[in-house]
């Protein structure tokens, strides 16, 4: 997995998977709320989400206020989000 960010956006390649996944768009994301309370996530081709980043999104939105909009390049994944009613918490679009 990679991650790319800029100004407001950050953009995921490849499989989210792992606990150091996590840890990596956590990172990322700590550092652009510092500036910014609406934040773009572009996960290009995902098949999935771990538990973890869909807990910290969550926390994210319902507790600290941001605003988070997610375009997603995987219909599998939007399928997730859908069957777990995330698509509107998280602003979820095909990308």
């Amino acid at each position: 997995m990679e991650i790319e960010t800029s100004s407001n956006t950050i953009k995921i390649t490849g499989n989210i998977k792992s606990i150091s996944d996590f840890q990596n768009i956590k990172q990322s994301i700590d550092t652009l709320i510092l500036q910014h309370k609406q934040i773009n996530i572009a996960v290009v081709d995902s098949l999935s989400i771990t538990s973890s980043v869909i807990g910290y999104l969550n926390k994210l939105v319902l507790k600290d206020n941001i605003d988070i909009r997610m375009n997603v390049g995987n219909e599998q994944l939007l399928h997730l989000l859908d069957d777990l009613n995330l698509i509107q918490t998280f602003k979820a679009k095909r990308a």
